[in-house]
């Protein structure tokens, strides 16, 4: 489908997209109306839908996509991708309205979001905002007294448009003016997604992205504890991206307070945290295939000795008396190592991140 040139004097909206139905929805039902819609995503770093999921080995897996620039081609309309990483800082070291679950900082992340676009929408000379939001779908967000602090705390206001669930707020400026009709929006409400669905299908959409409990790594337990765990090791609260995607790729173990390991899961990762041996001290398997092994933290012998064992468990050496590595420090010095490897039950539990 060719993107819509816009015709003047035509209504435009700017849609926030991450890749999902509901906000496809959303764009959609403004395009029927007649509205021009262009599509906004922000990139956070932290985001489910990025390159990692290229790196794993696995031939069976349907080939990846990236979902916000699929919807925008098939709605024909074009999309912006704005990089945030930065200013997205201080909403996740400093959120004025707390955590969810993890680590995630929704109700200020929406408020952020909406912000952005309404700096986009006054730059860009557009006239509102839409989103895909469903009243009462995620607990800390989309709740019927949250979305006035979006509206107001954004700075958008009553020119902040949720086409979905439109039906049980209070009218908004496109519909008091009649930029849209509001009759034509939905009063969609819960968790449940079979509205959604069953609106898709009536709008000839057959393929949209499915659900996975959310679409930023901060909602998952296992993301935020390792952040977690930077932080505390750093004795400060920062990041790089470096440091956020590599929390997505590997075993992190921790066996000591001060010593980190990262140990790729398959050649896809290895392949991946060889773009990190310049950062990194690092361990290469030489004897037996097996994973590269990223170390932070070593002080002694005994903690690249330590390393080592823990990354022999996970090569095809696990089960023979000696294992070799290429060590190599942070410095560039180089020598060989060899070690017994750990028996599956010296790999402490709690040395997993």
């Amino acid at each position: 489908m060719k993107a819509v040139a816009h015709i003047p004097g035509t209504r435009r909206a700017v849609a926030l997209i991450s890749g999902g139905l509901d906000s496809m929805l959303a764009a959609r039902v403004m395009q029927d109306q007649g509205l021009h819609v262009e599509g906004l995503n922000f990139f956070t770093g932290f985001c489910v839908e990025g390159h990692t999921h290229a790196i794993r080995n696995n031939p069976n897996r349907k080939p990846r996509r990236n979902n916000a620039l699929w919807v925008a081609e098939q709605l024909g309309m074009p999309l912006h991708i704005v990089d945030v990483i930065e200013e997205y800082k201080s909403v996740l070291l400093r959120p004025r309205h707390g955590y969810g679950a993890n680590l995630n900082p929704c109700l200020d992340c929406k408020t952020f979001m909406v912000g952005k676009a309404l700096e986009w929408m006054q730059a860009h000379d557009f006239d509102f905002i839409i989103t895909g939001e469903v009243l009462g779908q995620r607990p800390m967000s989309q709740r019927r007294d949250t979305f006035p602090v979006v509206a107001r705390e954004s700075g958008a206001k009553d020119r902040l448009l949720r086409p979905l669930c439109a039906q049980l707020q209070p009218p908004t400026l496109p519909e008091r003016e009649g930029w849209v009709d509001r009759e034509q929006l939905y009063g969609f409400s819960g968790r449940t997604r079979k509205p959604q669905i069953a609106l898709a299908r009536q709008l000839g959409i057959e393929d949209y992205a499915q659900p996975a409990g959310g679409c930023c790594f901060l909602t998952d337990a296992a993301y935020s504890r390792k952040l977690r765990d930077l932080w505390q090791s750093r004795a400060k609260r920062d990041y790089d991206l470096d440091d956020i995607m590599l929390l997505k790729v590997g075993r992190h173990l921790r066996p000591k307070p001060h010593l980190k390991v990262i140990v790729a899961r398959d050649a896809g990762e290895t392949r991946y945290l060889r773009g990190y041996r310049k950062r990194f001290t690092y361990l290469d398997m030489t004897s037996h295939n097996g994973p590269l092994t990223l170390v932070e933290g070593e002080r002694d012998d005994a903690d690249v000795e330590l390393a080592a064992r823990i990354a022999a468990r996970f090569g095809q050496g696990r089960e023979a008396k000696s294992v070799s590595f290429q060590f190599v420090s942070r410095d560039g010095i180089e020598r060989e190592l060899q070690v017994a490897p750990f028996t599956v039950d010296e790999v402490l539990e709690d040395w997993y991140l």
